[in-house]
């Protein structure tokens, strides 16, 4: 490091997440140097997550290198790496390659699935955080159509096809209605034993209707298009337990393999292990100008934060645009400080709402735009509109319309590789006799109901 680079206050900001990637570009032209640590090396868009989840989207299109998107900006230092511990007297953020000073610390390490106390269930139920958990539903939902396709036992090829979806939020009713289009229009065409019919998909959410966080009339009419597209759905019922063999929901037990996690997010680990105040899902609570109380060089920012709208004393969304307001918003206050512009007090973050949407199905989303309230196509026009915008990259923007189009107009999905050890378990194998006689039962099927029509 040179003098002049010593001289300057220096910035660590921790998660290259929107919050982390929103506060470093707002120091472009000021002179401050800036440390960027994350465990991972790239910046996701998790709000499509659950279409790399069902081969829609390849994880490169939803995902760029942090160092990419920051390398034109020279006062930022990029680090690999897990923070392990912060030192608020002395300082100092500790991670595995050594420790940083700093003159203002920002915390932006976002948030990971919620179990509510039930970390055993992540095993049988994979969540959609990171895309890691997105593969391996990916792995896990495709994996299940191959073995369907050669297992003579009804009652394992049923469990096999059944997918339960935990949570009834944006997320959950995204994946639901992905899986159940996969289940129905992508792959039985391409399958000899499996049927657009054959597949179960159920939506289990424990509150009184779909997406809460949404208006009431948005939740019937998200309920009303699943239910319509074959999607069962359970509402004011909670999970006791998830296991190999199925899911209970209630006082009912629901055979099946694959059981997919949408419910609920907590603050990261690092915030348990600082002497700091959290909330029930461990979430660092914050002062109005998003600062830790006794450090006010320290700042927590996105969904590491719990934090309070100023204006109307709700908890702030744990959304995307949640965390680039609190970004840019502290962005601002520590400018202003080091230019010596700062007021005397400083502000209190206020959070913006510039509407809410989830994709329901093919051609159809929910959206709310302040008091205008619209679904269908338009709502789906829409929703592909404000993502395209958010994501990172003109390449990114290009191949995911691109893919939307061709995945639209063919009803398919090209991204669609099992990862992992894609091990086979079947426990009864079909014969070519039993094969023929299916083959020879679906014909007389359809002939009859030919003749009746």
């Amino acid at each position: 490091m040179n003098q002049t680079s010593k001289e300057l206050p220096r910035l660590v900001i921790i998660g290259g997440g929107f919050a982390g990637i929103n506060v470093v570009k707002a120091f472009k032209n000021v002179a401050v140097e800036i440390d960027l640590i994350d465990k991972r090396n790239y910046h996701l868009f998790q709000p499509l997550l659950y279409q790399v989840a069902t081969g829609e989207l390849d994880p490169a299109n939803i995902a760029a290198p942090i160092r990419k998107i920051l390398w034109k900006q020279k006062n930022v230092h990029v680090a690999l790496g897990k923070v392990t511990d912060i030192d608020f007297d002395k300082k100092l953020v500790q991670f595995d390659g050594g420790e940083m000073d700093y003159d203002y610390l920002v915390i932006a390490t976002g948030a990971q699935q919620s179990y509510f106390g039930h970390d055993e269930f992540r095993v049988h139920a994979p969540g959609l955080k990171t895309i890691d958990d997105a593969l391996e539903i990916r792995r896990r939902l495709f994996l299940a159509f191959e073995e369907a396709e050669w297992e003579a036992d009804e009652e394992s090829r049923r469990k096999k096809l059944t997918f339960v979806i935990v949570g009834g939020g944006p997320t959950g009713v995204e994946l639901a209605g992905a899986v159940k289009e996969v289940a129905t229009e992508t792959l039985p065409k391409e399958f000899r034993n499996v049927h657009c019919d054959m597949a179960r998909v159920i939506l289990v959410d424990g509150g009184e209707r779909l997406v809460g966080p949404m208006p009431e009339d948005l939740g019937k009419k998200a309920q009303e298009v699943l239910e319509k597209m074959g999607v069962e759905i359970h509402l004011q019922v909670h999970v006791n337990d998830v296991t190999s063999e199925g899911v209970v929901i209630g006082d009912e037990t629901i055979p099946a393999e694959n059981v997919f996690w949408a419910a609920g997010v907590q603050g990261q680990d690092l915030a348990k292990e600082l002497d700091v105040e959290t909330d029930r899902g461990s979430r660092i609570v914050v002062n109005p100008d998003m600062s830790i109380p006794g450090h006010p060089e320290v700042f927590v920012v996105g969904d590491a934060a719990h934090a309070t709208d100023a204006k109307t004393g709700k908890p702030v969304p744990g959304v995307a645009q949640g965390a680039i307001q609190t970004g840019r918003f502290v962005a601002e206050i520590i400018k202003q400080e080091l230019e010596g512009t700062a007021p005397k007090e400083r502000p209190a973050f206020s959070y913006y709402d510039k509407g809410s949407m989830a994709m329901i199905g093919r051609g159809n989303a929910i959206a709310a735009i302040g008091k205008v309230h619209y679904s269908g196509i338009l709502g789906w026009i829409s929703w592909n509109i404000l993502h395209v915008m958010f994501l990172v990259g003109f390449r990114n923007r290009f191949k995911v319309m691109l893919d939307w189009l061709w995945n639209y107009i063919w009803k398919t999905r090209r991204s669609r590789l099992i990862t992992g050890d894609p091990q086979v378990h079947i426990k009864r194998l079909y014969s070519e006799r039993q094969k023929r006689e299916e083959e020879k039962r679906r014909h007389l099927l359809h002939r009859h109901k030919d003749e009746e029509q």
